[in-house]
């Protein structure tokens, strides 16, 4: 080979391995500029990631306040709810309560006997007969206030399944009645009669709510009903029915009638027994409270 030739090859040769440092250098570059752009982008990434997270967390402890709010208004707005549901409740329970007063008969726990009057007129709001298994004469009506019959009725009832012997002789008289009435026993009795019968206006009777018993051996002389097991039976359950005994020894009215029962609700009953008391010991005052619940069983 000669020099000539030779000269070439190197020259070849030497071209060639610029164009490879050149390329190298340029794909060098080239990466270098590509991570350079990489790594810029990877840091505004990760700034923005943080911005990201911050205003993230941001809106979740923003949404966490808001809901800590909602909740709160929420809570209160049931508390308002609530208390005036319950402003409306106590309203509707006191108009019902007036209503109820202004439809009960003030005069059902009036004390009479030689205190009030009684107005000539007056007659139960509604009255029924009282079925005559329940009376000693059967021919002979005997009326009683119907709010009062389911508690006669059901003390009569629980007395008979004891078998005690319990009539009633005489419920409801009207004024005129008792009129009559006492106008006959003065005839017999003179003065003496107003020890044991009231004048007419005066009678509990009038009122639907009083009964007298007997029994029936005793029949219509029942001046002894006290020494019956009848009258037993009523001092020691007559409350539980709302009945008490209207003229019991040592009042300041009438002589003992232990076969006099008036009905007075349950509630002033109960009282009445437990502090052994007479209906007329206490103020008319006091009475009334219970007039709301004189037919609550």
């Amino acid at each position: 080979m000669n020099t000539q030739t030779l000269n070439k090859i190197n020259i070849l040769l030497a071209l060639l391995a610029l164009g490879v440092i050149g390329y190298l250098g340029y794909q060098n570059y080239t990466l270098n500029q590509t991570r350079i752009a990489l790594e810029i982008e990877l840091e505004n990434t990760k700034q923005d990631f943080v911005s990201t997270t911050e205003k993230l967390s941001g809106d979740i402890e923003a949404f966490r306040n808001l809901l800590i709010t909602t909740q709160g208004e929420k809570v209160t707005a049931e508390q308002e709810t609530r208390r005036q549901q319950e402003l409306l409740d106590g309203m509707t329970n006191t108009l019902g309560l007036y209503q109820k007063l202004a439809t009960t008969d003030r005069e059902l726990l009036a004390k009479y006997s030689k205190v009030y009057f009684l107005n000539e007129l007056y007659t139960p709001k509604l009255s029924i007969t009282i079925p005559t298994s329940y009376t000693l004469e059967p021919e002979k009506e005997k009326m009683i206030s119907a709010e009062v019959w389911p508690f006669l009725k059901q003390m009569l009832d629980d007395a008979q399944a004891t078998s005690t012997d319990l009539k009633i002789i005489s419920a409801f008289r009207s004024f005129d009645t008792q009129s009559t009435l006492k106008s006959a026993y003065k005839v017999t009795f003179g003065s003496g009669a107003s020890t044991f019968s009231a004048d007419q206006g005066y009678s509990e009777h009038q009122l639907g709510t009083t009964v007298d018993f007997t029994t029936t051996k005793l029949g219509t002389n029942n001046l002894t009903f006290e020494k019956t097991s009848g009258y037993k039976w009523l001092t020691e359950n007559a409350y539980k029915y709302g009945f008490i005994l209207s003229y019991p020894k040592g009042n300041a009215y009438y002589i003992f009638e232990p076969w006099h029962w008036r009905f007075v609700g349950k509630g002033l009953a109960l009282r009445l027994h437990d502090e052994g008391k007479n209906f007329y010991d206490l103020s008319q005052r006091d009475i009334n409270e219970y007039l709301l619940t004189i037919f609550q069983h």
